[in-house]
């Protein structure tokens, strides 16, 4: 596994937690939404780079 693939999904999963503290304080849907997609493509290119 390469450094940056690990990096990436490492921030995706950091991302993914933002997403569930910012879900239970209520925060606008639309920053909530913004950050899971941020989320999803750092997970995402992660992945793909294994």
């Amino acid at each position: 596994m390469s450094t940056s693939a690990i990096l990436l999904i490492f921030v995706g999963l950091f991302l993914a937690g933002g997403v569930y503290s910012f879900w239970k304080q209520k925060l606008p849907k639309g920053l909530v939404l913004l950050l899971a997609l941020g989320s999803g493509m750092c997970l995402a290119a992660g992945v793909l780079r294994i």
